[in-house]
């Protein structure tokens, strides 16, 4: 391709560039010997949602369809939104940059005729399929397992019910997650030398959201979140006294606010890549 090309088609090459930069970190993020504890993270309520069925089915415990729809309800907000995929983001996005600092190899792409903006696309976009296939995998696998034992009721209640369309928003609120935590974490480990600091902060926060004032509840990630789940969890104990109701905001605003803002850090962290010094002394 010519510069003129070049430069009248930019677009197009960022977003190759941007695309190579994603396939070239893929293959180091799956296979990143520090990330053994992210799969025991996605991994785990997939343990836990098999054993409950093979006991069941042995008749070690008796329970109904819509109780283990319930179980697995719970599991998926206590769980997975406040601790798995917090966790698992915190470990795969802030480590983006902050990896290579430690490996001395992030300056063979700021030396390469690379916009910085695209490297971090690029990375981003890695952190997020490796985020989707791992949590957005094991969140379906832990759904069709909770209740298989119900056999036929369970098909049933997959095929002609309301199991499927479940099934699919818990994906999509999987993926919203990783998209929204990600984004944060990849800003923090640009700006701060050590980002678990502000994660637990973040984490506070978010655990804090249901006795949060109406008005502060929307400045959280797991307001909109909850608000997308198929099936709304009562609190229980004495969280329950204090918690504070609020209107769940539709899907139709929920999800392309999230998109938004996710898009809006990811413009500040790329920004503040290009201010980026490499300095691997300290």
């Amino acid at each position: 391709m010519s510069a003129a090309e070049i430069k009248s088609q930019p677009w197009n090459l960022w977003t190759r560039q941007a695309m190579a930069v994603a396939r070239l970190e893929l293959s180091r993020n799956f296979f990143n010997r520090r990330a053994w504890w992210i799969y025991f993270l996605a991994a785990g309520p997939i343990f836990l949602t098999v054993m409950h069925s093979l006991l069941a089915a042995r008749g070690k415990w008796s329970c109904t369809l819509p109780a283990d729809m319930m179980a697995y309800a719970t599991i998926f907000q206590v769980y997975y939104l406040r601790l798995g995929i917090f966790f698992g983001c915190v470990g795969i996005f802030s480590n983006l940059f902050r990896g290579e600092v430690l490996e001395k190899t992030l300056h063979y792409y700021f030396l390469s005729p690379v916009r910085r903006e695209v490297v971090a696309t690029g990375k981003y976009l890695s952190g997020l399929i490796m985020a989707v296939v791992l949590f957005g995998g094991s969140t379906g696998v832990a759904y069709l397992a909770i209740a298989w034992h119900h056999g036929a009721a369970y098909q049933e209640y997959l095929l002609k019910g309301p199991g499927l369309t479940q099934f699919g928003q818990y994906i999509v609120v999987t993926s919203l997650a990783c998209l929204g935590y990600g984004s944060i974490f990849l800003l923090f480990g640009l700006i701060i030398r050590n980002p678990m600091v502000p994660a637990a902060l973040l984490m506070i926060w978010e655990a804090g959201n249901p006795v949060l004032p109406a008005l502060l509840k929307k400045f959280s990630v797991i307001f909109y979140l909850k608000s997308l789940c198929p099936l709304d969890v009562p609190l229980s104990g004495p969280m329950a006294l204090i918690a504070v109701n609020a209107d769940p905001t539709p899907a139709w605003l929920a999800i392309p606010g999230l998109m938004l803002v996710s898009a809006a850090i990811l413009f500040v962290a790329s920004r503040q890549v290009r201010k980026m010094e490499v300095m691997y002394s300290e």
